[in-house]
């Protein structure tokens, strides 16, 4: 029988916690429907200590954010973090600008991406990674008011098919 050697290095990776998954706290459903998605972007947030316990008790919406480039900077307008509830500052605003974090060329490519005709940068979902929240970053492109319908009728026509599937299959 052969016996393992274990060094400190295994038996520290063997007593350390499990990994953990990706925790969604917001997704911004309306980006889907409205918007083409292109290509995505992983960006971290500039958040106080309140919003971050605020977001983990998922008082934050998306619905009506949108990102922008300014001077080199990327910035999160409209996304909704209420105030915590045991927070003491009276002059908190909930839908304040927030900074992005993304590398140089991040930014210069999303910046020149986003001044193209028809393309806009949307957040599409707030989660935490390894305990840091992060922002996902769609560059879109608009859809049309024909697009929206033609999806439309192929959901309703799938959803009629299954339903005829599973009368005469029983």
């Amino acid at each position: 029988m052969t016996r393992k050697k274990y060094s400190k290095k295994t038996a520290a990776k063997s007593s350390s916690k499990p990994s953990r998954g990706v925790k969604i706290f917001a997704r911004n459903r309306k980006a889907f429907y409205n918007y083409e998605v292109i290509d995505r972007y992983e960006a971290g947030i500039v958040l106080t200590g309140a919003e971050v316990k605020s977001i983990k008790s998922g008082n934050v919406s998306l619905a009506e954010s949108f990102i922008q480039v300014e001077k080199g900077e990327v910035w999160l307008w409209n996304c909704h973090i209420g105030q915590w509830i045991y927070s003491g500052d009276m002059n908190y605003d909930p839908i304040r600008k927030r900074k992005l974090l993304l590398n140089k060329k991040e930014i210069t490519q999303l910046g020149g991406k986003s001044r193209e005709k028809g393309m806009t940068l949307i957040p599409i979902r707030l989660y935490a990674v390894r305990g840091k929240i992060k922002v996902e970053i769609g560059l879109c492109r608009g859809k049309k008011k024909y697009e929206k319908k033609q999806k439309e009728k192929e959901r309703m026509l799938n959803k009629e098919m299954h339903e005829i599937k599973r009368k005469y299959m029983v």
